[in-house]
């Protein structure tokens, strides 16, 4: 009897989480259509010099270290060496700048509007000799919204500015889908590269509705204007239908890939399956194991660094739908 009792629990708890997570999906949908609706507040462009924070951050290490007398005589020597630089007739040549853009993806690619705006101003200054490196964390999610993701990168790509992509922690679905217009993709060893493949899910409630005598009606126009639905009973021709879709989609991902890894062996990584960085190099879906701060360390001598983000004031209802997106994303990774 204990034990069926515990049952009897343990499959109402899960319908009451089924149901909660349905309602909390649907509340996400409905207030990131008002929000696009509405349009956001006027954002502002920040720039941060990444070379001037690494000369800070090692000096603050040398006074440290330093006795208090070799400070003051390092300080003077670099002080008197920056006057010298400055009286020069024939200073140096204007050094390439390496521009460094951080983008942290979620289901809706909510980031995509200032990445835009972003992109918009640096095709205004870049050169040809500088570079655009992003550092892209992104688990994927919607089909359109990292879609626009990858078109924005791919206009700095177009305009003949070296684009890099570096993945500390994770480029997996759509965010690999945005990673491959870069002219070279740059991975920890352990960051999560792939998983390239479509998906689609949904709870249905029809039944549960029935049992409690409650209809539920859909009228469409077009055959197949609605296909899986939360509420109506789903017919296996919907089923049919949504499969199809989905292997079209996953068609047009791959068909994209190649435009831009020519090389990639589809079979192999077109499956839905990820990789850490080792293995994403040999498959040849990333092209260096470097991390993003070794990659600018290495280039500070030969290159002006800046760190450029396009800061959006937003709303509480913005904040809040911001943190369910991330709450969510992190549980559906954590059932991966």
């Amino acid at each position: 009897m204990l034990i069926e009792a515990l049952i009897e629990y343990g499959l109402f708890a899960a319908k009451a989480l089924t149901l909660m997570l349905a309602l909390a999906l649907l509340v996400m949908m409905l207030l990131r259509a008002r929000l696009d609706s509405q349009g956001g507040d006027d954002g502002r462009l920040e720039i941060t010099d990444l070379g001037e924070r690494y000369r800070d951050m090692a000096l603050g290490l040398k006074q440290a270290m330093l006795p208090a007398k070799a400070y003051k005589q390092l300080i003077k020597a670099e002080r008197k060496a920056d006057k010298a630089r400055a009286k020069e007739t024939n200073p140096e040549p204007e050094k390439r700048r390496i521009f460094v853009v951080d983008f942290h993806g979620d289901i809706m690619a909510s980031e995509v509007g200032g990445l835009r705006e972003l992109i918009s101003a640096l095709l205004l200054v870049a050169r040809q000799e500088d570079e655009v490196l992003v550092r892209l964390e992104n688990t994927g999610g919607a089909v359109h919204e990292h879609g626009l993701g990858a078109s924005q990168l791919l206009r700095l790509r177009q305009a003949g500015i070296a684009l890099t992509v570096s993945v500390d922690k994770v480029a997996a679905s759509g965010g690999y889908l945005m990673a491959v217009v870069a002219n070279r993709i740059l991975a920890a060893p352990f960051a999560v590269i792939g998983s390239i493949g479509v998906v689609a899910e949904l709870p249905n409630f029809h039944r549960w509705l029935q049992r409690n005598g409650i209809d539920f009606e859909l009228h469409t126009a077009g055959e197949h204007k609605r296909t899986l639905t939360l509420f109506g009973e789903n017919t296996e021709e919907a089923r049919v239908k949504v499969r199809e879709q989905l292997e079209d989609v996953h068609r047009q991902f791959k068909s994209f890939l190649l435009e831009y890894r020519p090389d990639l062996p589809l079979e192999e990584v077109a499956t839905g399956e990820y990789w850490h960085g080792e293995q994403a190099l040999t498959l040849g879906l990333v092209d260096e194991l470097r991390t993003s701060d070794d990659y600018l360390l290495a280039a500070r001598e030969e290159a002006d660094l800046y760190l450029v983000n396009y800061q959006v004031k937003k709303k509480p209802l913005e904040r809040l739908l911001g943190s369910l997106q991330l709450k969510a994303a992190r549980w559906r990774n954590a059932l991966r």
